[in-house]
């Protein structure tokens, strides 16, 4: 893991949000997901400077697409934003699953 991808997983981990299970490198679909939570069918993602390349952005939305016609709420995250505004990423993760029935 990467240092934002093991901050990110020392906030989500033991079912700290909400009680709700988080899995990290979750296989589906062909993908594997930085996290998840299968029960409610969220997947986060923390990414790297290299996810700003043109080529990296057309599979990441394409990925993205497929994940979404499966059924998966995709969230994204810069490694700056897990360092840096944790609390704000955490915000936001939790406002996704609060709105996720």
């Amino acid at each position: 893991m990467t240092e934002a991808e093991a901050t990110l997983w020392n906030a989500l981990r033991a079912h700290r949000f909400m009680g709700l299970g988080f899995r990290r490198q979750y296989p589906l679909g062909g993908y594997i997901a930085d996290f998840a939570c299968p029960s409610r069918k969220l997947i986060v993602e923390v990414d790297g400077s290299h996810h700003g390349h043109d080529d990296v952005l057309v599979y990441d939305r394409e990925r993205d697409e497929a994940l979404k016609l499966a059924g998966w709420t995709v969230l994204r995250f810069w490694n700056d934003d897990v360092l840096q505004k944790l609390d704000d990423v955490c915000s936001r993760i939790l406002r996704t699953l609060e709105a996720t029935p």
